[in-house]
C-alpha cells in the first residue's frame, strides 16, 4: 500500500487528536502572499528515528474531517512529499524538533497543520498550527481619543480704577484756573486805569461808574441870588 494511501485510512480512524507528547508551535500564524513560513513539530519522548508526517486540514477538524499528506521524514533516508506540493515544501530535523516550511505561500494555503508521529499501534497528532494568507495584512483601526471640549474661563470685569489722573478733577482744575486768570486781568486793568487817570472829578466813583453829579450848591446859591 502506498505511504500516502495507508496514511489518510490510519488518520480517517484515528481519534488521539492534540497529543502533548507533541509540541506544534506557533498556535497561529499569518503570513503575506509569496512570503515563507516555517512551522515547528517538537518530539522529546520521541526515540530519534520516529517517522513524522506532515498532514493539512483545510477546514475546522470534525468527524469527517480529510487529512491532505504533505510531506514525510524519513530519518536516515530521503523525505517523501506530496505529488502537489513537492516544489514548495522543505521537511527537516534538527535535534528534536522537526520543521516544515513552505515557500511562496498563496490564499489556498491556509489550513490547519498538523505534524502525527506513528507508534505502536497508536498514531499521535500534535495541536496543529491555523496558517491564515493573506494578499494584505488587515489594519488595525486606532481606538478614537474622545477630545475633550476645552472649558471656558469667565472673566470677571477689571475692578482695579486706572493709573493716572482722573478727567473731572482736572477739567475743574482747568476752569478754576481761568477763572483765577480773568479776576487777576480785571483787577489789573481796573489798578492801571485809575492810576493813568488825572486829579479831578472825573476819577469820582461816580464818574467811573458813569452815574452824572446832581447841581453844586455853590451854582444853586447864585441862581437863588439873581
Amino acid at each position: 500500500m502506498q505511504p500516502r494511501l495507508w496514511l489518510l485510512i490510519a488518520a480517517q480512524l484515528s481519534t488521539l487528536h492534540g497529543g502533548s507528547a507533541l509540541l506544534q508551535t506557533p498556535s497561529s500564524v499569518m503570513a503575506q502572499t509569496n512570503q515563507t513560513v516555517k512551522l515547528s513539530c517538537e518530539a522529546r519522548t520521541f526515540p530519534t528515528n520516529t517517522r513524522i508526517y506532515w498532514l493539512r486540514l483545510r477546514q475546522a477538524p470534525s468527524a469527517n474531517s480529510h487529512y491532505e499528506f504533505l510531506a514525510l521524514w524519513i530519518p536516515n533516508g530521503n523525505p517523501v512529499y506530496g505529488k502537489e506540493t513537492e516544489k514548495q515544501l522543505t521537511v527537516l530535523q534538527d535535534s528534536s524538533r522537526y520543521l516544515l516550511q513552505l515557500r511562496h505561500v498563496k490564499p489556498a494555503d491556509s489550513g490547519n497543520y498538523f505534524c502525527m508521529a506513528v507508534g505502536n499501534p497508536e498514531l499521535t497528532f500534535g495541536k496543529g498550527t491555523r496558517l491564515s494568507v493573506v494578499d494584505v495584512f488587515p489594519t488595525t483601526a486606532q481606538p478614537t481619543k474622545k477630545t475633550r471640549p476645552k472649558k471656558k474661563i469667565c472673566r470677571l470685569p477689571n475692578l482695579v480704577p486706572p493709573k493716572g489722573p482722573a478727567c473731572a478733577p482736572l477739567i475743574i482744575g482747568l476752569l478754576v484756573a481761568g477763572l483765577l486768570v480773568l479776576l487777576v486781568s480785571l483787577g489789573a486793568a481796573v489798578h492801571v486805569y485809575c492810576k493813568s487817570c488825572p486829579p479831578g472829578p472825573s476819577c469820582t466813583p461816580s464818574a467811573v461808574g458813569g452815574i452824572p453829579e446832581g447841581p453844586s450848591s455853590s451854582g444853586g446859591e447864585g441862581q437863588m441870588a439873581a
